[in-house]
């Protein structure tokens, strides 16, 4: 079987204005960055704002584990078989970030024969949002040092300056530096950190901004810092904002490109759904609903993160309303859970499947608590065996939920159309009725308590003094109202990456909390959750190299 860059590489690709067509998009109303992709305009965005809504799908996952679940392949395939099928359909994807492109994770352009193309692209430069990104929070922070070697007329503590640069790389040794120092001239000597991209509040923002007024606004509330009487202090005060918004101006739109049976998709943003809130940006979402009928879309790692922020905060901020949740799952995956091996993973082990598969069931009875109908689909491997199968789909039935099993990897949107259909049934049947899982009135620490218990399983939540003081000072600045966004491993319900399954007997561990006043969210790190991951033993940067012929090989 060829690698997932070898087919992308060998796929017939149309010429992106032949996509746009298929949507009634003019290729005037298009911003070309070569034959294959294109930014919709602005001004065509705002020309869809008086018509209906199509339904809104979300795929999401049991936690990510090394044997694979496949969430953004089962997005790809289903919405390739809706194309077959004749249904006016939009897939709406994150952009992948280049630190699991260049680490371990991998890239975010689905696999096998369910892609999105060019897919060498969309996996590195893109049409540049994610360099546009950093380089506007990188401004704001050397404004800020700025602001300060010029005087400090704004009393800024350096001790409390919390923004922090950013890099869309992995790179542990950027986690905590020193700058400033040198000369006088250099700055005023301070600690300071390091990020990635799709870890910063500018990120956040960006994927959360309706417009470009919503996004100058968003920023100019963004806290950089505080001042000696402990009031914040935000990239509007340091009059960041205007040049900002300018590094930004053309990333704010949508990208356009297509899968390997040329279905339309829109790729924007990228937050990570373990650090940040892990869904692709408002803009393309919305503007997607405008074009189609049903747009599919997806929520990073398993649901207790990506779905739950996708629900909680996306669909609140926005006013989103999902019609239906697919949940995607594989025999191997849910076998790691009940204790097997990676390398074991290919044999047959009912007793393993019948115990991991408590990891797959506290995701239905979480989603469940949504008021959204959910429809599991095994994501096809070969060694899956007919016993396997069968029991999964009893156990899946037996809670109230469609099943289907899914061959979209290897047949792209033939082997999907069974789960299309079910799909469709379930949107035509209409019995959605979303709602978050908590209040806006409910106090920060309840909507972390109520999150951890009743999506993570969590008995209690302790705090740390640093984060109890936090939660004092975040209520006291009037952000009681906001959402939370948990920063947690995606490998486990709890803070421990060791716990597999569905865990019960656990705390989770709240180390500290801070405002991320220009998303409108609070942020509680938990467990030993890092902002700015790090490069493994064997990093897939080594595997990636250029031909003499140009071809890009080893990118998965």
């Amino acid at each position: 079987m060829k690698s997932d860059i070898e087919i992308a590489q060998s796929a017939e690709l149309y010429h992106i204005k032949d996509i746009a067509k298929k949507l009634d998009i003019a290729e005037d109303d298009l911003e070309l960055y070569g034959k294959y992709k294109a930014k919709l305009s602005g001004d065509f965005i705002d020309s869809l704002k008086d018509r209906p809504d199509g339904k809104l799908v979300l795929v999401t996952a049991i936690n990510p584990t090394p044997a694979g679940e496949g969430k953004t392949t089962q997005t790809i395939g289903i919405g390739e078989a809706l194309g077959r099928m004749n249904v006016r359909s939009v897939i709406a994807l994150r952009e992948p970030s280049l630190g699991p492109c260049f680490g371990i994770k991998g890239g975010a352009a689905g696999g096998g024969m369910a892609q999105v193309v060019p897919m060498e692209d969309l996996n590195l430069h893109f049409t540049g949002d994610f360099h546009a990104i950093t380089t506007a929070n990188n401004l704001c922070a050397a404004i800020l040092d700025n602001h300060i070697h010029q005087g400090n007329e704004l009393n800024i503590d350096t001790r409390r300056i919390v923004l922090k640069r950013c890099l869309d790389l992995n790179d542990r040794a950027l986690r905590n530096v020193v700058v400033g120092l040198g000369s006088k001239a250099d700055g005023f000597v301070r600690e300071d950190h390091f990020t990635i991209t799709v870890a910063s509040e500018v990120m956040a923002i960006f994927c959360l901004a309706s417009d470009m007024d919503d996004l100058k606004d968003r920023l100019s509330k963004m806290i950089v810092a505080y001042d000696l009487d402990g009031k914040p202090v935000t990239a509007g005060d340091i009059k960041a904002v205007g040049a900002m918004a300018a590094l930004l101006k053309d990333a704010i739109n949508p990208n356009l490109i297509q899968t390997l049976e040329h279905s339309p998709v829109l790729v924007h943003g990228g937050p990570f759904a373990n650090i940040a809130h892990g869904c692709n940006s408002v803009i393309a979402t919305k503007t997607a609903l405008k074009l189609a009928d049903v747009v599919i879309t997806e929520a990073g790692f398993g649901a207790d993160l990506g779905a739950e922020k996708f629900l909680d905060i996306k669909c609140r901020k926005a006013g989103l309303s999902p019609s239906a949740v697919v949940l995607v799952a594989t025999i191997r995956a849910l076998k790691y859970n009940g204790g097997v091996k990676k390398e074991d993973l290919s044999s047959p082990d009912l007793d393993a499947l019948k115990k991991g598969i408590a990891n797959l069931g506290r995701h239905i009875d979480n989603l469940k608590q949504y008021g959204l109908p959910v429809i599991v689909t095994l994501n096809a491997f070969a060694t899956d065996t007919d016993e396997e199968r069968a029991y999964v789909e009893g156990y899946v039935r037996e809670r109230g939920c469609l099943y289907s099993y899914s061959e979209a990897w290897e047949k792209g949107g033939e082997g999907a159309m069974d789960l299309a259909g079910r799909i469709m049934d379930v949107l035509s049947e209409d019995k959605a009725s979303f709602k978050p899982l908590y209040p806006d009135d409910m106090s920060i620490k309840d909507k972390i308590e109520t999150i951890a218990k009743k999506i993570y399983g969590a008995k209690g939540v302790s705090y740390s003094s640093k984060a109890l003081k936090e939660l004092d000072n975040i209520e006291a600045m009037g952000g009681g109202s906001y959402p939370v966004c948990m920063a947690k491993t995606q490998y486990s319900f709890s803070d421990d990456p060791s716990l597999l399954g569905a865990p019960d007997d656990f705390v989770i561990n709240v180390r500290d909390v801070y405002l991320s006043g220009g998303a409108g969210f609070v942020v509680a790190l938990t467990g030993d959750i890092m902002t700015m991951p790090g490069l493994s033993k064997h990093p897939a940067a080594y595997d990636i190299d250029v031909t003499e012929d140009g071809m890009i090989r080893g990118l998965f």
